[in-house]
């Protein structure tokens, strides 16, 4: 049976967007510069997106590969299927 994927690396980088978010948080209520504050929500971003694409590159080369790798021919379509249902979940962000 195979090891249940983990992401435990991505921890310290959730945790540097956590202290991320309380500084947002300081710099409203201080009442910074807007620009300075959109700056720093788009960082944000930028870090969240880096941790989804981590995990949704191990997610391809554990999970998908090793149900492609198998004989069940359902558990590969069901793959294929979740892919292609994220990739569509994604573009309408």
């Amino acid at each position: 049976m195979n090891q249940p994927t983990t992401h435990e690396e991505q921890i310290q980088y959730l945790k540097k967007i956590e202290g991320q978010v309380r500084g947002i948080q300081r710099m409203i209520h201080e009442k910074q510069y807007c620009v300075d504050i959109m700056t720093q929500i788009h960082s944000i971003i930028g870090a969240l997106y880096r941790v989804e694409n981590e995990v949704f590159k191990k997610h391809i080369d554990s999970c998908v590969v090793s149900a492609l790798k198998g004989k069940s021919e359902t558990e590969k379509q069901k793959k294929i299927n979740e892919i292609l249902q994220l990739i569509a979940k994604f573009r309408k962000v």
